[in-house]
Formats: C-alpha cells, sequence, structure tokens
C-alpha cells in the first residue's frame, strides 16, 4: 500500500503556496486605467510586436468593428483627421489596457486547463485499455486511476474560471461581450451557439460525464479486487466502450468552446484531434513519468521495462500524430492563404516567433531523435527527461492557443505565468499521490492482471 511522503506532500503545498503568491502579484501588478497600461507598456518596450508609436495597433478581429465605432464617435467628419488620430488613440489605450488586464487572467487559464486536459488525456487511454481489453496495461490502471482523480479539482478550477468570464471579470472571450457582438455580423451568427449560458450549460455537462465515467470505472475497478467472478469487468468493459463515444464528441465539442472560441472569427476542422492529440500524449507523459518515480521506490514491482518501453512508445507515436495534425492545419492554411483563416497563423508568427517555432521543436524534433531507438525507451532517466520536454512543449501549445487572442503583442512568461503553473502543479501533485494512497497500487482480480505480469515485448 503506498503511502505519499510528508516531503512529497510538503513540497506540494509549497508550490501551491509559491504559485498562489505569483498569481495574487500578477492581479495586483495589472494596470487599473489607461494611463497606468501605457505607463507599463512604455517601461516594457511596447511588448513583442515592436513599437507602436502614433500607429494604429494590431487588433484582433473581434474588436476591428469597434474599432470603426469609436473613431465615427470621435470624428464624425472625414476630412477631420485630428479628431480620427483621437479615435485611434482612444482605442489603442483602451485595447492595451483590456491586454495586460487579461494577461494575469490567462496565465491561470492556461496552467489550469493545462493540468486538467493531463488528467482528462489519462482518461481517454484509460478507458481505451479497459474496452479493448488490453493485456499488457492492468498492472498501470491504479496509476491512471490515481492522474484521473484529479479531474474533480482541475475540472471545477477551469469551471470557476469560465464562469467568471461569462459574469465579465475578464476578456478572454470576446464574444461574451454585447458590445462586439453588437457590432460584429459573423458573431451574431454565431450568436445561438456562442451564448453565454449555452456555454456553461455545455461545460457543466462535459465535466459531468468525464467526472461520473471516472467515479463508476473506479468504483467497478476496486469492487473487481473483492469479487468472485468477472462482472464488475464486464460493466467496467461496457462503460468504457459507451464512455469513448460520448468523450469523442464532448471532447471537440469542448476544445471548441474553451480554446478555439478565443478566437471566433477562426476555425480549424481539425482542432479538436489536435487538441487531443496534445492531451493524449501529454497524459501518457505522466503516466510514464510517475510509474518511473513509484517504481523508484520500491513500488509496483511488476511492472518491467516492456512497460515502460511500451509507454514510451507511445509519447513517440502520438507527438508524431500530433505534429501531422499541426503541419496539416498549418499547411492547409497557410497555402490557401485566405485572409480570415491565415490571420491565425500570421499573428503567432510576427508575435510569438520563438514559442511558436519552439513549441514545435520541443513537441515533435525532441521525442523523434530521443525516442527513436527502441532501447532508449526503456532507460527510465530518458523516458523521464523526455518526459520534461514533451510536457514543457505541449503547455507552449496551449499558451500559443490561448495567449495571442486574449493578450496579443504583450505577451511575456513571467511571476503570473510561473506562479500559476506552480500552483496548479502542486495541486496536481498533491491530488494525484492523495489518491494514489487511497488504495493498493496492484489490481487484484482483473482476469489480465497475470497476462500484465509476463509482458515482455
Amino acid at each position: 500500500m503506498y503511502t505519499i511522503s510528508n516531503r512529497l506532500k510538503i513540497g506540494s503545498i509549497i508550490l501551491m503556496v509559491v504559485g498562489a503568491i505569483g498569481i495574487a502579484w500578477g492581479f495586483l501588478a495589472a494596470p487599473s486605467t489607461e494611463a497606468e497600461a501605457m505607463e507599463m507598456i512604455s517601461a516594457h518596450g511596447n511588448g513583442h510586436g515592436g513599437d507602436h508609436g502614433g500607429s494604429v495597433p494590431h487588433l484582433d478581429k473581434g474588436e476591428g468593428v469597434a474599432h470603426g465605432t469609436v473613431i465615427e464617435k470621435s470624428g464624425s467628419h472625414a476630412e477631420d483627421g485630428v479628431h480620427v488620430d483621437e479615435g485611434h488613440a482612444m482605442l489603442h489605450e483602451e485595447h492595451v489596457l483590456h491586454q495586460l488586464q487579461n494577461k494575469p487572467w490567462a496565465a491561470l487559464y492556461v496552467a489550469a486547463f493545462f493540468f486538467f486536459m493531463i488528467a482528462l488525456g489519462v482518461l481517454a487511454f484509460y478507458a481505451i485499455q479497459r474496452a479493448a481489453q488490453a493485456g499488457w496495461s492492468p498492472l498501470l490502471f491504479r496509476v491512471m486511476e490515481g492522474i484521473t482523480a484529479y479531474l474533480v479539482p482541475g475540472g471545477i478550477a477551469v469551471f470557476v474560471i469560465l464562469v467568471l468570464s461569462v459574469l465579465h471579470m475578464n476578456h478572454l472571450f470576446v464574444w461574451m461581450d454585447p458590445e462586439v457582438v453588437a457590432h460584429d455580423a459573423l458573431l451574431q451568427g454565431k450568436a445561438g451557439y456562442l451564448d453565454p449560458t449555452f456555454f456553461l450549460i455545455r461545460a457543466a455537462i462535459f465535466l459531468a460525464g468525464w467526472i461520473l465515467y471516472r467515479e463508476y470505472s473506479r468504483k467497478l475497478s476496486l469492487a473487481q479486487d473483492e469479487s468472485d467472478d468477472n462482472s464488475n469487468f464486464k460493466k467496467n468493459f461496457r462503460a468504457s466502450a459507451g464512455f469513448l463515444v460520448f468523450y469523442l464528441i464532448s471532447e471537440s465539442m469542448m476544445s471548441w468552446d474553451w480554446i478555439m472560441s478565443v478566437d471566433p472569427h477562426w476555425f480549424s476542422t481539425l482542432f479538436g484531434w489536435y487538441i487531443f492529440a496534445s492531451m493524449f500524449v501529454s497524459g501518457i507523459t505522466v503516466i510514464a513519468m510517475i510509474t518511473i518515480y513509484l517504481k523508484s521506490k520500491g513500488y509496483l514491482p511488476e511492472v518491467n521495462d516492456s512497460h515502460i518501453h511500451d509507454l514510451a512508445k507511445f509519447m513517440f507515436g502520438i507527438s508524431i500524430f500530433w505534429t501531422y495534425l499541426w503541419f496539416s492545419q498549418f499547411m492547409l492554411i497557410w497555402y490557401s492563404n485566405i485572409p480570415e483563416e491565415v490571420t491565425y497563423y500570421v499573428t503567432r508568427i510576427a508575435d510569438y516567433n520563438l514559442p511558436f517555432f519552439g513549441m514545435v521543436a520541443l513537441n515533435f524534433v525532441f521525442p523523434l531523435l530521443l525516442l527513436m531507438n527502441s532501447d532508449y525507451k526503456r532507460i527510465n532517466w530518458f523516458v523521464v527527461m523526455t518526459g520534461v520536454v514533451i510536457l514543457v512543449g505541449h503547455y507552449m501549445d496551449i499558451f500559443n492557443a490561448i495567449m495571442p487572442a486574449t493578450v496579443g503583442d504583450q505577451w511575456f512568461i513571467g511571476i503570473p505565468e510561473i506562479g500559476a503553473i506552480l500552483f496548479f502543479a502542486g495541486a496536481f501533485i498533491f491530488w494525484v499521490f492523495k489518491a494514489l494512497a487511497s488504495a493498493p497500487l496492484q489490481p487484484k482480480r482483473n482476469p489480465f492482471i497475470e497476462e500484465s505480469k509476463h509482458f515482455h515485448y
């Protein structure tokens, strides 16, 4: 029976405390007036987009109509260039204020979603193993169940941020602003789906479905250990097969709602699969890292190098799959060069050049080079090192998906971003290892447990 060590428990609490201080600092340091915002821009060299000076700033599509509205209010005569310039200046200052006020919120949201998606990716992998009746993986089921325990606190954290967005506590989702929608024909056409109340109802349904399956499957898994037949195993198989249908639909819609809708004028038919690949490989990576940690502490003695090898194969394979989706999405949009579509990548290449292309290197080049050799997949420290690179890369993936639409070119990885990562990392570690200590780490009566014990590749 695993017992969480005091060092790990105290370490996770310290991470949460330090992270909470960093998050609080981010909110306290955010400007409250347009004058403060412009002063901060001057101090930081006008962000990453270069010197705006007196020129018109790059605006999000959602704010393009508001731009015209401000000019019209400020100068009703086209020949009055002074009023037009004043309108541009007013818009620029308000736009920058919203971006800088969004910064701590965006940092919080990116970290909250990233750690939540790890648990959600593990849930998908777990359900696939159950539905496929895989023989190699039952020894790892308790690790997967421990990680998916984070769905509850992680899901609550994300949902609270979404509720606060609907209550206009931030400007993460521009389509939630009625004034913007009133001047945007495209958003008006999407108003039936992008409705704040309907948005929260969908989020609640997604979270309820994922958490209910996790709790039900966990209950059946523990009950199977004490059962004298395989009835609980069969129920878990049927529940997992049915859940995967719900998961594929709900995960796609979640990615549209929670990630893609921060850029409400842009869409991609591949986006659901793209986010799935990111969460899937991140989840499998964490399974491997926690399994290796537990083995290093003397637990999971039946887990051998072949199990680690298979997890590393999934890390390698899904990294290639993620790259295929990323390139397919990027190449088709970039080659067609349709303004409404390509602006998504123009913004990221112009203002996020290093994190955008750096993310591709971390998520593709490094896993390809480090895990291509089959022997390296059996070396624990090598798998952990690769796992750290993959997790950093996929954090940057979510960072690149959220930040350009919410903070524009006013980005940098500072105290709010690092604080949010530390806080949710501490919460993740505390909750996951607490769940691992709540039941034996090795299932007893899974029909495939002997096959898993003697698994060799």
